[in-house]
């Protein structure tokens, strides 16, 4: 490790072994950058021209808050094919290296059965070569987002709601359709998880009166 790596982090080097130190910064020197709205931009263009066959990306979690606002970056970018482009693994795996981000395959139904309807309340976003890209259905993102409930993810469902990305009423139709199919996620508790909705539904109505 050069003295000019060492010398950005002289409060470390207090603190740390010397080994340990340089081990701490490898780390961090090489992980994967934040993402902004133009890396994403930069990414569909470079995926909708490698692939080799139409299909379907749909954005969720960081990448939906980064293209609509509320937030300013996010360290990954998590989507769903469906159906799934020729070519695309390829290109995405060129992608993580030549734009240093993280892109994992994740979706609202790695943690919820898939709601009823959700293709029809995905939002396009728009065309690039063969593939259209959206948002994935903003319901599913938010009911998927209060199963986890950790502050991050109450933040992007209020911020959601605010921009009324999706309805109280439809976020509890959604959450009773798919209640018979929850015992397919050993992990959930259903009682917990209308609790949380019911939760976030009663204080999002207090806050519009």
């Amino acid at each position: 490790m050069s003295a000019v790596g060492m010398k950005h982090f002289p409060v470390l080097q207090i603190f740390l072994p010397n080994l340990q130190f340089q081990q701490w910064l490898v780390l961090i020197l090489t992980m994967r950058s934040t993402i902004d709205p133009e890396k994403i931009e930069l990414l569909m263009e470079i995926l909708g021209r490698e692939a080799r066959s139409s299909g379907s990306v749909y954005f969720t979690g960081g990448a939906s808050a980064l293209l609509i606002g509320w937030r300013s970056s996010t360290v990954d970018i998590d989507i769903r094919l469906d159906p799934e482009p020729a070519g695309i693994f390829q290109a995405i795996a060129k992608l993580k290296q030549e734009l240093n981000i993280n892109i994992e395959l994740a979706s609202p139904q790695d943690f919820l059965p898939p709601l009823p309807g959700w293709r029809d309340r995905s939002v396009f976003i728009g065309k690039r070569g063969r593939i259209s890209f959206y948002h994935y259905d903003f319901t599913a993102q938010a009911l998927s987002k209060l199963s986890r409930g950790y502050d991050r993810d109450l933040n992007d469902v209020r911020a959601m709601y605010a921009q009324r990305l999706f309805s109280l009423e439809g976020l509890r139709d959604c959450l009773s359709a798919i209640e018979p199919d929850l015992i397919r996620f050993p992990s959930l508790n259903p009682e917990i998880l209308k609790g949380k909705v019911n939760k976030f539904i009663e204080q999002a109505s207090l806050g519009e009166k």
